[in-house]
């Protein structure tokens, strides 16, 4: 009863100056709002990456050529030129642990229909590349083994070269288009993906039958661009990409001390990897939200500072009447709470409201959970607890005498 008499106390305390009251909250109100905010946007875009990285294929495995020194700097993957068709070839026939392999020939093109062009890239791929990106047809058809044999010129293009090249709204199934100045029949249709997480217009292809790549645009090179696989199950990827690691030193004839000139990558390293990037943003950038949170436990410091001195007679009178000094410090421990828990409400509601509005205006991908929830709430009223005490400390140790004397 006397906790519940001490609330009633407290709220009467604080009605009374509602202005300085609301301004007080209003440092953990932006506070928690804006690690509400934060966290919701930074776990948005952590499930949009993985979704836009499942959608490429969960069990796909990507091997792209070595690296070169040039200047003594390193060029990264891809720079150097060391994968053959027969290293895909080596991999169908010796890795128990995967299901789908294809070579890829990759290279940006000048398409043209009359009047019409666009630049593009198209892949050069045997007919598993669909399947292992995963891949739909919306129109038409694929190219077949024989069309890949015969370099034959057939091929499936996505949305966005479509409604550039032919017009929006148009079927492309059976029409002719010019790829460098070579006539291809388009066969297929891809089905529309959109854009990834990462900002590519995955409609904006062009895929081939491998041979009609290699030997049609890229000069017939012996070397290709990149290799892609399909694991049997998602729980045999890293020993798929052990098997393939091994596979490729034999080939290439590499020693014991000779580094990797391949690179083998799965669908999940590139997922763990944009997924931490993601998960340190979005700590930073809570952490410097919960920086406003700091300040309005200092402001409720502050106030209650000013309280304790303006109530100064009235700890007194209340002390020469019987309270005693945990009264008077339960009594401004929950003022102070009290202070922190609105405002924590209050914040609570305009976090929410702010990751509404940056996923309906700004088109960014937001997810508000109960754990963020929970935890802003909880570090307010820790901040309350924090920074109330030691106001609440002072008011309790008051002489009473002293205090029926200030003025």
């Amino acid at each position: 009863m006397r906790i519940l008499n001490q609330i009633k106390v407290a709220a009467r305390s604080l009605s009374k100056n509602k202005l300085r009251t609301f301004l007080t909250m209003l440092g953990i109100i932006i506070g928690v709002g804006s690690v509400i905010a934060m966290l919701a946007i930074g776990e948005g875009s952590r499930q949009n990456i993985q979704a836009s990285v499942a959608s490429l294929g969960t069990n796909s495995i990507m091997i792209y050529p070595g690296s070169m020194n040039q200047g003594g700097v390193r060029m990264g993957a891809g720079s150097y030129s060391t994968l053959t068709v027969k290293d895909a070839e080596a991999i169908t026939a010796r890795c128990d642990l995967v299901t789908l392999v294809t070579p890829a020939v990759t290279r940006s093109v000048q398409v043209i229909d009359g009047a019409q062009n666009w630049r593009t890239f198209i892949v050069g791929s045997n007919i598993e590349y669909l399947a292992i990106r995963n891949l739909a047809i919306s129109g038409g058809s694929s190219y077949t083994l024989a069309d890949d044999r015969a370099a034959a010129k057939v091929c499936i293009i996505g949305q966005t070269v479509s409604d550039n090249i032919f017009g929006t709204g148009k079927d492309p199934v059976g029409q002719s288009l010019r790829i460098n100045s070579i006539p291809f029949r388009v066969i297929g249709l891809l089905e529309k993906k959109g854009q990834n997480t990462f900002g590519q217009d995955q409609d904006d292809i062009i895929i081939a039958p491998f041979s009609t790549v290699q030997k049609r645009l890229m000069s017939s090179s012996k070397f290709i661009s990149s290799i892609y696989a399909s694991g049997s199950s998602e729980k045999v990827i890293e020993k798929a990409k052990d098997e393939i690691g091994t596979i490729l030193r034999e080939q290439h004839k590499l020693t014991p001390h000779d580094d990797d000139d391949f690179t083998v990558r799965s669908q999940a390293d590139i997922a763990n990897i944009f997924g931490s990037i993601s998960k340190i943003m979005t700590i930073l950038l809570a952490s410097i939200a919960g920086i406003s949170l700091l300040v309005g436990g200092i402001g409720i410091m502050n106030i209650m500072l000013v309280s304790v001195t303006e109530r100064t007679r009235e700890i007194g009178i209340r002390m020469a009447i019987g309270a005693k000094g945990r009264d008077v410090l339960i009594q401004f421990m929950i003022e102070a709470i009290f202070i922190s828990f609105l405002g924590g409400l209050i914040g609570v509601g305009l976090g929410m409201i702010t990751a509404g509005f940056v996923a309906t205006f700004g088109g960014w991908p937001v997810v508000i959970t109960s754990s963020s929830i929970l935890l802003s709430f909880a570090f307010s009223a820790a901040v309350g607890i924090f920074f109330g005490w030691y106001p609440a400390r002072k008011a309790a140790s008051l002489n009473p005498i002293d205090a029926l004397r200030y003025e």
